[in-house]
C-alpha cells in the first residue's frame, strides 16, 4: 500500500457554493416594491425605470408595478417596472 494519496485525488476536494442567480420575476408578473428581480454577475441586464441595482448587480423593484424587458441595445436588455392600476 502506498502511504501517500494519488495526486489527483487530494487536489480535487473543493467546490464553489451554488450562487442562485437568474431571472425570479418574468416580462408581465405584477411585483411589489423591494422585490428582486434578476440576481445576476455584472450587469448582463440593466436597470430601467422604477427599478434599483444593489452592489451586487442585483436588480430590484422600488415601487409595486408590471414588470416589462426593454430593448437597451442591438445586444442588451433593461428591466423596467412600471405602475399598473390594476395592480394596486
Amino acid at each position: 500500500m502506498a502511504h501517500k494519496k494519488g495526486v489527483g485525488s487530494s487536489r480535487n476536494g473543493r467546490d464553489s457554493n451554488p450562487k442562485m442567480l437568474g431571472v425570479k420575476r418574468f416580462g408581465g408578473q405584477v411585483v411589489g416594491a423591494g422585490e428582486v428581480l434578476i440576481r445576476q454577475n455584472g450587469t448582463k441586464f440593466k436597470p430601467g425605470k422604477n427599478v434599483g441595482l444593489g452592489r451586487d448587480y442585483t436588480i430590484y423593484s422600488m415601487i409595486p408595478g408590471r414588470v416589462v424587458f426593454e430593448q437597451y441595445s442591438r445586444t442588451q436588455k433593461q428591466i423596467s417596472v412600471y405602475a399598473d392600476e390594476v395592480a394596486q
